[in-house]
């Protein structure tokens, strides 16, 4: 009995529907894997299309609050782009694609920071294998990707812009924050320079130090340095003010506080 056309027709929907649905399933598992394209990044790349944040860790909110320490001595090892991105989304990425807000608040979500990412040679490693090119990058939020900036391993001269600190060059990736304090201060007058602006200095950076403790890496963030320094370093606008540098690496004595430890502790002061 040959089928009559509606039938063929419904058929061939039938079959359509189920290839989308198999489609929308293998696209979910690249999600869940990271596997999103545009997501790799080559040792030469001008602009680096970072990996899409995700769900990366199984640390806590608690764990990292638990956990977080400056940390100045690393070990050799790299940090990998892929967590890298989750620091910098961490920091200011996108975390409500209606209307753009940022992962740290912001008064009346004028944005003012940036941030440059400073990455040492051999120190930042790709995903499909060897090592994103040494240079001064600059983190596009909305984009989620990096431009190169400056190529050549820049640490050094921060280092120097932050009065010698050592940390700074011996960690494989700095981030610099800077402020576009114009953006604030239109809307709120002195206010935006002398409270807002560093109040949300404030929480990017623990953003970044609680991103990094759930990753297993260690950050610190250092206020002493030259800012016309620094700003030369990495060839920032002259309206954009470095507020922090924020030097990132996989800590040499990894924190071990525990929440038995914090217990014992609060338990001793209150009978005292």
């Amino acid at each position: 009995m040959v089928a009559s056309s509606s039938h063929v027709h419904a058929l061939l929907i039938l079959v359509l529907v189920a290839l989308a649905a198999l489609y929308v399933l293998w696209r979910v598992f690249r999600v869940e894997r990271g596997e999103n394209a545009p997501s790799q990044a080559a040792a030469g790349d001008e602009v680096v299309y970072l990996p899409l944040p995700r769900k990366i860790t199984n640390v806590s909110v608690e764990e990292a609050v638990l956990r977080r320490r400056s940390i100045r001595e690393y070990t050799k090892d790299p940090v990998r782009l892929e967590h890298l991105a989750m620091m910098l989304w961490a920091a200011c990425g996108v975390t409500e694609p209606k209307w753009g807000l940022k992962a740290s608040p912001s008064a009346g979500a004028t944005y003012p920071l940036k941030v440059y990412v400073v990455v040492g040679e051999g120190r930042v490693l790709l995903e499909g294998g060897g090592y994103l090119r040494a240079g001064v990058y600059k983190y596009d939020e909305y984009r989620h990707l990096l431009s190169l900036v400056k190529p050549g391993d820049l640490r050094r001269e921060l280092a120097a812009a932050a009065l010698g600190q050592e940390w700074v060059e011996e960690a494989p990736v700095d981030l610099v924050v800077c402020a576009v304090f114009g953006r604030t201060t239109s809307r709120y007058g002195e206010r935006g320079r002398v409270r807002y602006v560093p109040m949300e200095v404030g929480h990017l950076g623990q953003n970044v130090y609680l991103m990094a403790t759930a990753l297993g890496y260690g950050a610190v963030v250092v206020g002493a340095f030259h800012d016309d320094m620094v700003q030369a370093a990495i060839s920032a606008g002259r309206e954009e003010v470095p507020m922090y540098i924020i030097p990132i690496g996989v800590p040499r004595e990894p924190p071990r506080s525990s929440f038995e430890d914090l217990w014992k502790y609060i338990e001793e002061r209150r009978r005292g």
